[in-house]
Protein backbone atom coordinates (compact mmCIF):
# COMPACT_ATOMS: atom_id res chain seq x y z
CA UNK A 1 0.00 0.00 0.00
CA UNK A 2 1.10 3.27 -0.85
CA UNK A 3 1.45 5.83 1.97
CA UNK A 4 -0.60 9.29 1.32
CA UNK A 5 1.78 12.11 1.29
CA UNK A 6 1.73 14.39 4.49
CA UNK A 7 0.34 16.81 2.57
CA UNK A 8 -2.71 15.26 1.33
CA UNK A 9 -3.61 14.12 4.84
CA UNK A 10 -3.20 17.84 5.89
CA UNK A 11 -5.34 18.90 3.28
CA UNK A 12 -8.22 16.57 4.28
CA UNK A 13 -8.18 17.76 7.63
CA UNK A 14 -10.91 19.60 8.27
CA UNK A 15 -10.93 23.25 9.77
CA UNK A 16 -11.98 24.04 12.82
CA UNK A 17 -15.81 25.46 11.20
CA UNK A 18 -16.38 22.22 9.55
CA UNK A 19 -16.20 19.91 12.95
CA UNK A 20 -19.39 19.26 14.10
CA UNK A 21 -18.66 18.85 17.89
CA UNK A 22 -15.38 20.88 19.14
CA UNK A 23 -13.37 19.07 21.28
CA UNK A 24 -9.96 20.05 22.53
CA UNK A 25 -7.87 18.03 19.63
CA UNK A 26 -9.33 20.63 17.25
CA UNK A 27 -8.50 23.96 19.06
CA UNK A 28 -4.55 22.42 18.98
CA UNK A 29 -5.15 21.46 15.83
CA UNK A 30 -6.36 24.87 14.88
CA UNK A 31 -3.39 26.36 16.58
CA UNK A 32 -1.19 24.06 14.64
CA UNK A 33 -3.09 25.51 11.69
CA UNK A 34 -2.50 28.95 12.21
CA UNK A 35 -6.79 29.00 12.20
CA UNK A 36 -8.25 31.50 15.23
CA UNK A 37 -11.30 30.05 16.95
CA UNK A 38 -14.36 32.40 19.12
CA UNK A 39 -15.21 31.65 22.30
CA UNK A 40 -17.96 33.51 24.82
CA UNK A 41 -19.42 33.88 28.06
CA UNK A 42 -22.71 32.28 27.99
CA UNK A 43 -24.45 31.51 31.12
CA UNK A 44 -28.31 30.16 29.90
CA UNK A 45 -29.90 27.81 27.46
CA UNK A 46 -31.35 30.67 25.03
CA UNK A 47 -27.76 32.39 25.20
CA UNK A 48 -25.81 28.91 24.55
CA UNK A 49 -28.28 28.10 21.53
CA UNK A 50 -27.65 31.19 19.67
CA UNK A 51 -24.45 31.42 19.90
CA UNK A 52 -23.47 28.16 19.06
CA UNK A 53 -25.56 28.37 16.20
CA UNK A 54 -23.72 31.17 15.09
CA UNK A 55 -20.56 29.37 14.94
CA UNK A 56 -18.92 30.36 18.70
CA UNK A 57 -16.39 27.47 19.23
CA UNK A 58 -16.16 27.65 22.85
CA UNK A 59 -18.72 28.89 25.24
CA UNK A 60 -17.72 29.88 28.31
CA UNK A 61 -19.56 29.18 31.86
CA UNK A 62 -17.72 31.63 33.37
CA UNK A 63 -17.62 32.92 37.38
CA UNK A 64 -17.98 36.60 35.56
CA UNK A 65 -21.86 35.34 36.07
CA UNK A 66 -21.31 37.26 39.90
CA UNK A 67 -20.92 40.39 37.61
CA UNK A 68 -23.12 39.75 34.95
CA UNK A 69 -25.94 37.73 35.97
CA UNK A 70 -25.88 37.86 40.11
CA UNK A 71 -25.57 40.75 40.51
CA UNK A 72 -22.49 40.55 42.56
CA UNK A 73 -19.74 43.45 42.07
CA UNK A 74 -16.82 40.77 41.81
CA UNK A 75 -16.71 37.50 40.81
CA UNK A 76 -15.26 36.42 44.81
CA UNK A 77 -19.01 35.76 46.01
CA UNK A 78 -19.93 32.99 43.64
CA UNK A 79 -20.13 29.25 44.69
CA UNK A 80 -20.13 25.81 42.70
CA UNK A 81 -23.89 25.50 44.02
CA UNK A 82 -24.58 29.00 41.87
CA UNK A 83 -22.35 27.47 38.81
CA UNK A 84 -23.94 24.81 38.32
CA UNK A 85 -27.54 25.26 37.30
CA UNK A 86 -25.86 27.70 34.77
CA UNK A 87 -23.57 25.41 33.57
CA UNK A 88 -25.64 22.55 32.96
CA UNK A 89 -28.38 25.12 31.15
CA UNK A 90 -24.96 25.78 28.53
CA UNK A 91 -24.09 22.58 28.18
CA UNK A 92 -27.76 21.42 27.80
CA UNK A 93 -28.61 23.70 24.81
CA UNK A 94 -25.16 23.16 22.58
CA UNK A 95 -24.52 20.92 20.02
CA UNK A 96 -21.53 22.09 18.79
CA UNK A 97 -19.64 24.38 20.96
CA UNK A 98 -16.89 23.32 23.49
CA UNK A 99 -18.42 23.92 26.59
CA UNK A 100 -16.20 25.39 29.67
CA UNK A 101 -16.61 26.25 33.25
CA UNK A 102 -14.95 28.18 35.38
CA UNK A 103 -14.24 26.33 38.88
CA UNK A 104 -15.04 29.67 41.56
CA UNK A 105 -12.92 31.31 44.12
CA UNK A 106 -12.74 29.08 47.15
CA UNK A 107 -13.38 25.49 45.18
CA UNK A 108 -9.91 24.84 43.95
CA UNK A 109 -6.86 26.68 45.55
CA UNK A 110 -6.63 24.81 49.18
CA UNK A 111 -5.64 21.54 48.01
CA UNK A 112 -5.15 18.88 44.57
CA UNK A 113 -7.72 17.07 46.23
CA UNK A 114 -10.06 19.96 46.40
CA UNK A 115 -9.48 21.30 42.88
CA UNK A 116 -10.36 17.70 41.68
CA UNK A 117 -13.81 17.16 43.98
CA UNK A 118 -14.74 20.29 42.65
CA UNK A 119 -13.84 18.93 38.84
CA UNK A 120 -15.59 16.02 39.51
CA UNK A 121 -18.73 17.33 40.34
CA UNK A 122 -19.01 20.54 37.69
CA UNK A 123 -18.20 17.49 34.80
CA UNK A 124 -20.58 15.06 36.32
CA UNK A 125 -23.49 17.39 37.59
CA UNK A 126 -23.65 19.77 34.28
CA UNK A 127 -22.72 17.76 31.42
CA UNK A 128 -19.92 20.40 30.29
CA UNK A 129 -16.40 19.66 28.31
CA UNK A 130 -13.88 21.13 30.33
CA UNK A 131 -13.15 23.38 33.03
CA UNK A 132 -10.70 26.45 33.66
CA UNK A 133 -8.48 27.43 36.57
CA UNK A 134 -7.10 30.64 37.45
CA UNK A 135 -3.68 29.13 37.96
CA UNK A 136 -0.08 29.75 37.33
CA UNK A 137 3.41 28.30 38.51
CA UNK A 138 1.85 28.28 42.78
CA UNK A 139 -0.67 26.05 41.76
CA UNK A 140 -0.05 23.43 38.26
CA UNK A 141 0.30 20.60 41.08
CA UNK A 142 -3.96 21.63 41.04
CA UNK A 143 -4.08 21.43 37.36
CA UNK A 144 -2.11 18.41 36.86
CA UNK A 145 -3.90 16.17 39.06
CA UNK A 146 -7.39 17.37 37.72
CA UNK A 147 -5.93 16.31 34.11
CA UNK A 148 -5.01 13.34 35.72
CA UNK A 149 -8.99 12.45 36.80
CA UNK A 150 -9.04 12.56 33.15
CA UNK A 151 -10.06 15.93 33.26
CA UNK A 152 -9.72 18.67 30.55
CA UNK A 153 -7.92 22.03 31.79
CA UNK A 154 -7.99 25.76 30.18
CA UNK A 155 -5.54 27.14 32.52
CA UNK A 156 -5.91 31.16 33.53
CA UNK A 157 -3.10 33.49 33.47
CA UNK A 158 -2.42 36.89 33.78
CA UNK A 159 -5.05 39.23 35.71
CA UNK A 160 -6.92 37.33 37.55
CA UNK A 161 -10.15 38.05 38.26
CA UNK A 162 -10.37 36.30 41.43
CA UNK A 163 -6.93 37.33 42.46
CA UNK A 164 -7.62 41.11 41.99
CA UNK A 165 -7.16 42.31 45.59
CA UNK A 166 -3.86 40.76 45.67
CA UNK A 167 -2.92 42.02 42.42
CA UNK A 168 -4.05 45.43 43.19
CA UNK A 169 -6.91 45.78 41.37
CA UNK A 170 -7.58 45.64 37.83
CA UNK A 171 -4.34 46.18 35.62
CA UNK A 172 -2.42 45.10 32.88
CA UNK A 173 -0.05 42.11 33.49
CA UNK A 174 3.37 40.85 31.89
CA UNK A 175 4.74 44.65 30.72
CA UNK A 176 8.61 44.80 31.30
CA UNK A 177 9.84 42.35 33.30
CA UNK A 178 7.01 40.90 34.76
CA UNK A 179 6.60 39.08 31.31
CA UNK A 180 9.31 36.47 32.78
CA UNK A 181 6.92 35.81 35.47
CA UNK A 182 3.75 35.74 32.69
CA UNK A 183 5.59 33.16 30.06
CA UNK A 184 6.75 30.88 33.33
CA UNK A 185 3.22 30.80 34.80
CA UNK A 186 2.23 30.10 30.91
CA UNK A 187 4.78 27.27 30.48
CA UNK A 188 3.38 26.02 34.21
CA UNK A 189 -0.18 25.38 33.29
CA UNK A 190 0.94 23.49 29.54
CA UNK A 191 3.66 21.28 31.40
CA UNK A 192 0.69 20.47 33.82
CA UNK A 193 -1.42 19.22 30.74
CA UNK A 194 -4.19 22.18 30.20
CA UNK A 195 -5.24 22.22 26.79
CA UNK A 196 -5.02 26.08 26.38
CA UNK A 197 -4.45 29.30 28.50
CA UNK A 198 -6.45 32.21 28.92
CA UNK A 199 -3.99 35.25 28.94
CA UNK A 200 -6.03 38.12 30.29
CA UNK A 201 -5.31 41.89 30.26
CA UNK A 202 -1.40 41.51 29.33
CA UNK A 203 0.53 43.46 27.31
CA UNK A 204 0.54 42.30 23.36
CA UNK A 205 4.02 42.15 23.35
CA UNK A 206 4.02 39.32 25.64
CA UNK A 207 1.35 37.83 24.58
CA UNK A 208 2.37 37.15 21.08
CA UNK A 209 5.79 35.58 22.86
CA UNK A 210 3.64 32.97 24.88
CA UNK A 211 1.69 32.17 22.00
CA UNK A 212 4.67 31.79 20.35
CA UNK A 213 6.61 29.62 22.92
CA UNK A 214 3.81 27.52 24.01
CA UNK A 215 2.82 24.57 22.27
CA UNK A 216 -1.08 24.53 23.18
CA UNK A 217 -3.79 27.49 22.00
CA UNK A 218 -3.79 30.60 23.91
CA UNK A 219 -6.87 32.44 24.28
CA UNK A 220 -6.71 36.42 24.46
CA UNK A 221 -9.37 38.77 26.41
CA UNK A 222 -7.26 42.38 25.97
CA UNK A 223 -3.99 40.66 24.92
CA UNK A 224 -3.90 41.59 21.62
CA UNK A 225 -4.69 39.38 17.93
CA UNK A 226 -1.65 37.30 18.05
CA UNK A 227 -3.64 34.60 20.15
CA UNK A 228 -5.04 31.29 18.61
CA UNK A 229 -8.51 32.30 20.26
CA UNK A 230 -10.04 35.47 21.58
CA UNK A 231 -13.21 35.14 24.07
CA UNK A 232 -15.59 38.32 25.34
CA UNK A 233 -18.27 38.34 28.07
CA UNK A 234 -21.29 38.22 25.73
CA UNK A 235 -23.33 41.39 27.76
CA UNK A 236 -20.35 43.76 26.93
CA UNK A 237 -19.43 42.69 23.44
CA UNK A 238 -23.01 42.50 22.82
CA UNK A 239 -24.11 45.86 24.31
CA UNK A 240 -26.27 44.77 27.53
CA UNK A 241 -23.82 45.86 29.63
CA UNK A 242 -23.83 50.05 30.26
CA UNK A 243 -21.20 52.58 31.05
CA UNK A 244 -17.29 52.52 30.55
CA UNK A 245 -16.30 49.24 28.69
CA UNK A 246 -12.79 48.24 29.00
CA UNK A 247 -10.34 49.17 26.33
CA UNK A 248 -10.61 45.65 24.51
CA UNK A 249 -14.10 45.14 24.29
CA UNK A 250 -15.30 46.26 20.98
CA UNK A 251 -19.37 46.28 20.88
CA UNK A 252 -21.03 44.51 18.27
CA UNK A 253 -24.39 45.44 19.16
CA UNK A 254 -26.45 48.02 22.12
CA UNK A 255 -28.27 45.65 23.19
CA UNK A 256 -29.63 47.72 26.29
CA UNK A 257 -31.31 50.46 24.11
CA UNK A 258 -32.83 47.91 21.68
CA UNK A 259 -34.30 46.02 24.95
CA UNK A 260 -35.10 49.33 26.34
CA UNK A 261 -37.21 50.82 23.50
CA UNK A 262 -38.91 47.21 23.35
CA UNK A 263 -40.37 47.24 26.92
CA UNK A 264 -40.99 50.98 26.72
CA UNK A 265 -43.47 50.24 23.99
CA UNK A 266 -44.96 47.45 25.55
CA UNK A 267 -45.19 49.65 28.97
CA UNK A 268 -47.12 52.10 26.68
CA UNK A 269 -49.30 49.96 25.06
CA UNK A 270 -50.36 48.15 27.72
CA UNK A 271 -51.62 51.40 29.76
CA UNK A 272 -53.13 52.36 26.96
CA UNK A 273 -54.64 49.69 26.44
CA UNK A 274 -53.86 48.73 22.84
CA UNK A 275 -51.98 45.54 23.85
CA UNK A 276 -53.31 42.83 23.55
CA UNK A 277 -55.48 43.59 20.81
CA UNK A 278 -57.58 41.40 18.74
CA UNK A 279 -55.34 39.06 17.42
CA UNK A 280 -53.63 38.74 20.95
CA UNK A 281 -56.99 37.91 22.29
CA UNK A 282 -59.21 34.23 22.50
CA UNK A 283 -62.63 33.93 21.49
CA UNK A 284 -65.89 31.34 22.23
Amino acid sequence: MTATPQSDQASTTPSLSEVTRVRTVHLQRAKAQGEKFAMLTSYDSLTAAIFDGAGVDVLLVGDSAGNNVLGYETTIPVTVDQMIPLAAAVARATQRALVVVDLPFGSYEESPEQAVRTSVRIMKETGAHAVKLEAGEELADHVAAVVRAGIPVMGHVGFTPQSEHALGGYRVQGKGDAAAKLIADAQAVQAAGAFAVVLEMVSADAAEEVEDILSIPTVGIGAGNSTTGQVLVWQDMLGLRTGRMPRFVKQYAQLSETIGDAVGSYVVEVKSGTFPAEEHSFRG
